[in-house]
């Protein structure tokens, strides 16, 4: 027998032999990412959610969600995340539901919402961040007189690669509110009753909002600080329960480039998808270099150097979220930043 019967062989026992596939390295290998950077505008955003308001009702299609589909992805912002944005106008209400993914909220826009998550009320205001984490109930409602618009960011593709998605909706609507407003803060904030477990068991997460009133104070206070070489000024929205990643399989992270700040370059094992809360600048990711505006969001793949700047007169505020808790896990971290 030859080789190339061998080789045909095993293709028909649906076989194959590790010599057949194209081997180019030289023994080194590195990260490469399988799709781009790619920056998503603002303006082009908010027009498809009010042409979408027209003729989709969150009642109907359970949610009024515009994606950012990456377009090298099949799904998805970046292989690991999804990012996208949702509206909900006044007098209007999303049904409740549950489902595997872990999510959160981050407000851009409107005021008087308030997302239900277990019976709680969680209001929303801009800036605010709150977590649905993995399996929660939670609908979303608008009693404001302005519409609300937030940022959905999800683990979606991670469920879909494991194919262990389940969703339920709720048995009504909308859930009964059982809970007062703040009760997530008051029962696992810094001050919390002796009654509540340091550490419960299992993967249980609570909800929680982080308010941008309080995480507004904290970046004023530190913008003296030295910050980090490569993100500025940068807070990660810590677990209240563990004091780790945000959700166990996604980081949220704020961080805010003081006028004429330049960061130095650097590159990592996790994926980050970035949102440009406030104010504007450029980021450099490999040879492109990406201009963005208040309301822009952009995606750098992993294992690409990258580097802020912020060039006008303001401060720049980027909102984020990232796959790191998930590749530290599983012991893939690492991590590089130029001289």
């Amino acid at each position: 027998m030859s080789l190339e019967e061998l080789n045909q062989k095993l293709k028909e026992q649906n076989l194959i032999g590790y010599w057949t596939i194209p081997n180019t390295s030289t023994g080194f290998r590195e990260p490469e990412a399988n799709y781009r950077p790619f920056l998503w505008k603002w303006p082009e955003i908010r027009a498809a959610l009010d042409q979408a308001a027209q003729f989709i009702r969150p009642e109907d299609a359970f949610r009024r969600f515009i994606g950012y589909q990456h377009p090298e992805l099949k799904l998805g912002t970046a292989h690991t995340l999804l990012m996208g944005a949702q509206m909900v106008r006044p007098g209007e209400f999303a049904p409740a539901h549950r489902h595997t993914m872990g999510a959160i909220r981050f407000v851009v826009e409107g005021h008087g919402a308030a997302t239900i998550v277990e019976g709680e009320p969680l209001p929303m205001e801009p800036g605010d961040l709150i977590t649905t984490p993995s399996w929660t109930w939670h609908d979303h409602v608008n009693s404001g007189d302005t519409p609300i618009i937030w940022l959905d960011g999800a683990d979606g593709p991670i469920i879909h690669y494991y194919q262990v998605g389940f969703a339920n909706p709720f048995h009504e609507q909308r859930q009964a509110v059982s809970k007062p407003v703040g009760w997530s803060q008051q029962t696992y904030g810094v001050l919390r009753p002796e009654s509540v477990p340091d550490s419960p068991s299992g993967h249980f997460r609570p909800p929680y909002r982080y308010a941008w009133t309080d995480t507004e104070k904290v970046l004023k206070s530190m913008t003296e600080a030295p910050g980090d070489p490569c993100d500025g000024i940068l807070l990660r929205y810590s677990d209240p329960v563990t004091g780790g990643a945000t959700l166990p399989t996604m980081s949220c992270e704020i961080q805010m480039l003081r006028p004429g700040e330049k960061c130095r370059s650097h590159r990592h094992t996790y994926t980050v998808v970035y949102h440009a809360f406030r104010g504007s600048g450029t980021t450099r990711i490999g040879d492109q270099k990406f201009e963005w505006q208040q309301g822009d969001s952009f995606v750098v793949p992993v294992w690409n150097w990258h580097a802020h700047q912020n060039n006008s007169r303001e401060p720049a505020i980027l909102f984020s979220i990232n796959d790191r808790p998930t590749i530290e896990t599983l012991g893939f971290f690492r991590e590089e930043s130029a001289q």
